[in-house]
């Protein structure tokens, strides 16, 4: 299987089965389902991946699809609102369509980008995966959401973070020359550019600057004495902020050799938040541009020093030598330069 058209989630299997360790009966069996059902459809490239679906040339075209609690590779369901259509009964299918539009938005407005592939690419959501299955994905081509099963996760289509991470992994995949591969560096890179973006594209909608942002990913979707969110971008690792067990480091120092990409992307993560705050203001007026014109300069096997490199030389060109001098300074400060 190619690494760089891969099924990309929002909540790692380490975490599932962490929670997992600690509950008991139908609870531990959702959460070990979840985690073997991740990792199996990680594991297996669909065939709409494969093919690099995409549409031609157009507008915003949202269509969301109701799996009705079947799981399937790749998903199937019933259409229930297109783009265009009135809001249905069902909150999942109306926060999944939302949250699409605003990440559309988002990339078309700030950045002149065309959808996910640049060429309006239609937008395909499935809801309903699974029956409490703890976890949303990205495939290669459209995206998947799992209702959680009640207690641990609480559904994944109310946080526009997710869905925007999610969709940020297609960003990527169609950006980067041939994509990042899923492993090691360039893996943890794949996974910080989602944070990246689904944080800014969160702080967008909501009209908030850089320093009343929470900075947090994931925030709201774990249940009540579970966890408050699934990482921190101004606070890696720092489990009063997220979960028991967030090993997620701030610095190279940190650094897990083959470590899981979801705990060393804490790394770039805090990087952008550093070069965020340095540079002021709104995180999508400068630092997202940055970050967003560095990604076509990113090989497949991109090191941390490779992004660090990339930024440095985008935000020379966009803007000019303080800016430059910003994002150098972040990266020094994670100690990669």
């Amino acid at each position: 299987m190619d690494d760089r058209i891969c099924t990309c989630f929002i909540v790692p299997a380490r975490l599932l089965r962490h929670l997992a360790d600690k509950a008991q009966g139908a609870e531990r069996s959702k959460l070990l389902d979840s985690a073997l059902l991740s990792e199996y459809l990680r594991g297996h490239r669909t065939v709409r991946a494969m093919m690099m679906l995409t549409n031609v040339v157009g507008e915003k075209r949202r269509s969301i699809y109701d799996c009705r609690h079947k799981q399937a590779s790749p998903p199937r369901g019933q259409l229930v609102l297109s783009e265009g259509g009135a809001p249905v009964k069902d909150a999942s299918v109306n926060q999944a369509y939302e949250s699409a539009g605003t990440t559309y938005d988002f990339y078309r407005t700030v950045l002149n980008r065309n959808s996910v592939d640049n060429k309006g690419m239609r937008l395909d959501s499935f809801v309903h995966f699974g029956r409490g299955f703890n976890n949303a994905f990205w495939d290669g081509a459209e995206m998947t959401y799992g209702d959680g099963d009640g207690k641990t996760f609480l559904g994944f289509t109310g946080a526009i973070d997710v869905v925007a991470h999610e969709l940020t992994h297609g960003v990527t995949q169609y950006s980067t020359p041939g994509g990042l591969d899923y492993v090691d560096q360039s893996g943890a890179l794949n996974e910080s550019i989602s944070d990246v973006f689904g944080s800014v594209v969160k702080q967008w909608s909501h009209k908030q600057s850089v320093g009343d942002a929470d900075w947090l990913i994931g925030q709201g979707i774990m249940g009540p004495g579970v966890g408050k969110a699934l990482r921190s971008m101004k606070s890696p690792g720092d489990q009063s902020a997220t979960w028991e067990g967030d090993d997620q480091p701030a610095t190279m120092a940190g650094y897990v050799e083959g470590g899981d990409v979801h705990t060393n992307s804490g790394i770039p993560n805090h990087a952008f938040y550093l070069a965020a705050m340095a540079l002021g203001g709104n995180s999508w007026e400068k630092a997202a541009k940055i970050w967003y014109a560095a990604l076509p300069l990113l090989g497949s096997d991109a090191t941390f020093a490779d992004a660090a490199k990339a930024t440095s030389d985008a935000a020379s060109h966009l803007f000019g030598a303080k800016e430059h001098t910003a994002v150098d300074a972040a990266w020094r400060k994670v100690k990669v330069v």
